[in-house]
């Protein structure tokens, strides 16, 4: 299932963050992909404010990722921008990350390579003036469930 969206600024793609938030399921697992100033992060600050968190979003580029310990669940932000290898990955002990029930957001999972495996929903943002183009698309029952429920609410 895919849905597509065009965007008019940045209190829009917090909006979609916001709304993915709202009907995701623990475990799920999204790709956000685009150039740098896309709305990566801005989408990702939408999403935490939903799920309750109230400080500073910021793009996890130096440490990978970022942990956010949240009901009813944990989210973990990552941002390979800077990774030369998908070897890094175990360096920061990924999988422990993907075992877990927590949410996975990761900008740049294509520098992850084919150790991220698939995810449950992959996001793709462009630029398309004055605002962003988004397309959605579920890559599992899971994603399929969510892409589903966002359509329905709204």
């Amino acid at each position: 299932m895919r849905l597509q969206r065009t965007l008019a600024d940045a209190v829009a793609m917090e909006t979609l963050g916001a709304a993915l938030a709202a009907q995701v399921e623990p475990g799920t697992r999204l790709f956000l992909q685009g150039e740098l100033g896309t709305g990566k992060t801005t989408l990702a600050r939408g999403f935490l404010k939903q799920l309750g968190h109230s400080g500073r979003v910021k793009s996890p580029s130096f440490a990978l990722i970022e942990a956010y310990e949240l009901a009813p669940f944990s989210v973990f932000h990552f941002d390979l921008y800077r990774m030369r290898s998908p070897a890094e990955l175990e360096s920061i002990g990924f999988r422990d990350y993907f075992d877990r029930e927590g949410i996975c957001l990761i900008e740049w999972p294509e520098r992850g390579g084919a150790l991220l495996g698939d995810p449950d929903l992959r996001i793709r943002l462009s630029v398309a003036p004055p605002g962003r183009h988004v397309e959605l698309e579920s890559c599992s029952a899971r994603g399929e469930r969510l892409l589903a429920r966002l359509a329905g609410a709204a």
